[in-house]
Parts: C-alpha cells; structure tokens; sequence
C-alpha cells in the first residue's frame, strides 16, 4: 500500500503544469471530458506497464542500496524538471482516428521519455512492487488530469502555474534529499553528495529565475 500511495502523489506532483496535462487541459476544449480521461487512463495504464515491468526487472540486477540511491538522485532530477515546466508542441492539433483514439494515442506518444514515465520505473525499481506502482501512477494521472480539465477548462480558470512548479518541485527534491540521506551511510560521503546536489539545485534555480526575468523583459 506504500508503493501505491507513494506512487499517487508522486506522479500528482510530477504532472502539474507538465506537457500531458496541458494535453489534456487542450483535448478538454475539444472532446468530452469523460472521453479525454478514459483516452489518458487507457494510454497510462499501457505506457506504464512498460516502465513500471522495466524498473522491476531491475531489481533482479542492481542491488536495491544502489537502486534506492539512484532513485533519490532522479526524484532531485525530476523536480527540478518540474520547476522548469513543459510546453505543447503541437500535439494537440493532430487527430488520429476517433476522439478517443485520438487522446489515447496522442497522450502514450507524449508519456514515452516524460519523466512521468521515467518516474514510473525509478518508483517501480524503489519499492519492487509492479502492480502497486502502475495502479499508483495511473491513479495519480488520472487525478492530476481531472484536476487540469477541472480548473482549466469546467471553471474556466487558470492553474497558478508558478506557484504549482514551485511548490510540486520543491517536494520532489525534499524527498530526493531524504533518499540520499537514508541510503548514504559515510558522513563524509552524505555531506559531499548533498553539497554537490545543493550546489546544482542552486545554479538551476538561479538560471530559471534569470531567463524568466530576461524573458519578462523582452515581452
């Protein structure tokens, strides 16, 4: 039950203000809502099979130490994604057949790579629990899409996005600094990995709060 709570919020965290929420914010404009979730749930529910039968497999491979490590490092990776946020690039202007077929095809071809999915397999290879880890991921995708199409289309509102990414972010790379900190056992290797992690978190924040000033400037 871990595995899946766990696995919930961390993909509610990772897909706010991420590229297939705002898939599914634009497909809600177009199609209807009970068809763009049912798209998404089929399309989560295949493409994270596929992560999550992958970051299992692992485990029979890497030393779950090392696996519990690598994981840490890559919850820090993915909120710092998060704080950078996605963009659509077109993908939801292209019908592919139907309007269901059309969601579900357009939302697994946006998941592969996503760092929802590479999430899907680091949280899989953590807990070593597949079915746990796919339901929680599916969960958590279907409750941050219903959150989009709710607050960004039914009541006609936008999402404060900064304020989101910051928060959602943040948590990531809380809890990637907690994995660190319970899987490192060397003092002297835990304050060097941490002072490391924290100096890139630092630049990475800074270099974000750069190009949103100069971009503010230029608009």
């Amino acid at each position: 039950m871990e595995a899946y709570l766990a696995s919930t919020v961390f993909v509610v965290l990772a897909e706010m203000g991420d590229k297939t929420q705002l898939l599914g914010m634009a497909f809600a404009t177009r199609f209807k809502a009970l068809t763009v979730l049912a798209g998404v749930l089929v399309a989560t529910l295949a493409n994270h099979f596929i992560a999550v039968a992958l970051g299992d497999y692992l485990t029979n491979f890497i030393p779950l130490n090392y696996i519990q490590f690598i994981a840490a490092l890559s919850f820090i990776f993915f909120g710092l994604w998060t704080l950078r946020g996605d963009k659509l690039e077109g993908e939801d202007k292209k019908d592919y057949f139907s309007p269901f077929w059309t969601v579900t095809i357009a939302f697994f071809i946006a998941e592969m790579g996503d760092k929802t999915q590479l999430a899907s397999i680091a949280l899989a290879a953590k807990y070593n629990s597949l079915l746990w880890v796919w339901m929680g991921t599916t969960t958590g995708m279907i409750i941050s899409n219903i959150i989009g199409i709710v607050v960004g289309v039914v009541l006609g509102k936008k999402i404060p996005e900064k304020a989101v990414k910051l928060v959602s972010g943040s948590i990531f790379i809380l809890f990637g600094y907690l994995g660190i900190f319970g899987t490192v056992s060397d003092l002297l290797w835990r304050i060097g990995i941490l002072g490391v992690v924290t100096l890139i978190v630092a630049w990475y924040a800074f270099y974000l709060a750069k190009t949103a000033k100069e971009s503010g400037k230029a608009a």
